[in-house]
């Protein structure tokens, strides 16, 4: 790399990212320009054909992209949709549930998920058969 006409590390910064800009593009659109060298005495429509290499190159990234996007917006719209349907389909079994259980069951769920109330003292006498748990 010839850097005796930048004076700075900030120019020969801009020099080498230039370049590998350039390189990387380049071999994105599988176009000839390998190695560009940019100096001080580059024509104005060689900087332009770049430039419009570069466009052309970022142009294609960001279809990928938006492409790319698409396609995983479209799966997480279905998960959501099964998720819903699913929600759904657990609140109508909690109701139907709370419905069909005795007040007693009911209480007794409801001491288990609160944990500030206390639990009953007397143990509890196992259910009769055909009896539901809740």
């Amino acid at each position: 790399m010839n850097t005796e006409m930048y004076q700075t590390p900030m120019e020969v910064a801009v020099y080498q990212l230039h370049n590998f800009s350039i390189s990387f593009f380049s071999s994105l659109l599988g176009g000839d320009v390998v190695s560009v060298k940019l100096d001080n005495s580059a024509s104005g429509a060689s900087v332009v054909a770049i430039d419009n290499k570069i466009e052309q190159a970022m142009d294609l990234v960001k279809n990928h992209l938006m492409y790319a996007v698409r396609e995983e917006v479209e799966i997480l719209k279905e998960q959501i949709r099964e998720l819903v349907e699913k929600n759904s389909q657990l609140e109508r079994e909690n109701t139907l549930l709370k419905t069909l259980a005795s007040p007693e069951q009911l209480e007794k769920f409801q001491s288990r998920l609160s944990p500030e109330e206390p639990a009953a003292q007397s143990p509890q006498a196992p259910e009769a058969p055909g009896g539901s748990a809740v």
